[in-house]
């Protein structure tokens, strides 16, 4: 299957797919038009062909080749979800949010506005949709349909289906989030001592230490630590997707990345991983490097669900009912800020896209740090030195300004 594009006009180009098949002795191929200006010409003086025209071809070309392309004059809204859904989705998104995506589409979206043309599909039905969600679902649930709806709606301008974007014409539904909910330092004293004989207790323990997410965690290998480097790699995930536990590698290039250890973490991982050693000669295995950091005692990747379901039991055993695994890596962000790491520093930690990112979702933290801020600021300023008999009195020049 290959897939062509030519320039159609002053912003427009024809894509040009062929399916493979063969019709009254041609090439069968799909054949559409989408708008991109550019103002890069080659060498020979024809027009560059933008990204977003490029992205567009590769959609189209995915889509054919899935058996997921319909004309789109007859393109209902459920028919564009699953294109988009089968064409991009499922190779750009992690399983557990294509899961999470089809859910959306199965349970939610397709039954209101699936049967509807795609060129039929105003901003009022959506809107319409929205408000009739919003009186069985959270603010928050229903601002993601409009997240999901808005990117499959784009895709469909990509392959030329739309001319706009009818979600950029709609009001997303809002809604307030609550403030992150973190430990300090002695609710962390508090949480360990009540997980000290949990069989996960490493991972807990890590997962402070590190704001490695969950997934991240369980995809370690012990060739992804050094100990006497005090860093370790983070270069693989672990999903448990309908029951069966996968690995993948990470789905940015910013997750993919190497995180510092500290002196006790690099410490008590040494003493764990001897601690495995012992159990595995006891029963005639050895520890390789290909072997899982955290794992049950045969080796098998501990299952996902049953850690969090742990850590809900300890958690509400230290008193605390609204922490959940995930309080683990913003605590650990959080405690590195009130110490005076640089957010660039933390952001590169936690594999953020960008310190802006970070900055904005632990905003309510910095806010809180201000205070501290200003007494260290008042530590090194000298104080004011208030004259009083010069502090009334107007300059002569600004005097002789105001009287001429």
């Amino acid at each position: 299957m290959s897939g062509y594009l030519r320039a159609k006009g002053k912003d427009s180009w024809q894509l040009q797919v062929y399916t493979g098949q063969i019709k009254d002795g041609k090439r069968e191929k799909v054949v559409q038009t989408v708008g991109g200006s550019t103002k890069r010409l080659d060498s020979n003086g024809k027009p560059i062909p933008p990204k977003s025209v490029k992205d567009a071809l590769t959609d189209l070309l995915s889509s054919v080749h899935k058996g997921a392309y319909a004309p789109p004059g007859r393109l209902t809204v459920a028919e564009l979800l699953h294109q988009w859904f089968e064409g991009y989705v499922k190779s750009n998104c992690s399983p557990m949010t294509a899961d999470s995506y089809q859910n959306i589409m199965e349970n939610h979206i397709i039954p209101e506005l699936g049967p509807i043309k795609l060129k039929q599909l105003h901003s009022q039905a959506i809107q319409s949709y929205y408000s009739k969600a919003i009186e069985k679902l959270s603010g928050r649930t229903v601002a993601k349909h409009h997240r999901l709806l808005s990117q499959a709606m784009k895709y469909a301008v990509r392959q030329g289906y739309l001319n706009l974007n009818p979600c950029e014409l709609v009001d997303a539904p809002s809604w307030k989030g609550m403030a992150m909910r973190t430990l300090t330092p002695g609710e962390v004293e508090v949480l360990f001592d009540a997980a000290k004989s949990s069989y996960y207790y490493p991972v807990y323990y890590t997962a402070v230490s590190s704001g490695l997410r969950q997934a991240e965690l369980l995809g370690l290998r012990w060739r992804d630590i050094d100990l006497d480097l005090l860093s370790l790699s983070v270069n693989r995930v672990l999903y448990k997707r309908r029951g069966v536990c996968l690995f993948r590698e990470p789905k940015t290039t910013y997750s993919r990345r190497r995180v510092a250890m500290t002196p006790k973490l690099a410490l008590f991982l040494r003493e764990y991983k001897a601690d495995r050693e012992r159990l595995g000669r006891e029963i005639g295995t050895s520890i390789t490097l290909d072997d899982l950091v955290f794992a049950y005692g045969d080796g098998r990747p501990l299952d996902p669900s049953m850690l969090s379901h742990d850590f809900l039991k300890i958690a509400k055993k230290a008193g605390f009912s609204d922490v959940h695994f995930h309080t683990l890596r913003h605590s650990f962000a959080s405690l590195m800020l009130m110490r005076g790491a640089k957010p660039k520093v933390i952001s590169e930690a936690l594999g953020h896209a960008s310190v802006a990112f970070t900055m904005q979702v632990y905003s309510h933290i910095i806010e809180g740090m201000q205070a501290d801020a200003m007494a260290l600021l008042d530590e090194v300023l000298p104080s004011g030195v208030f004259q009083k008999n010069n502090a009334q009195l107007t300059p002569k020049a600004e005097i002789n300004k105001l009287t001429t």
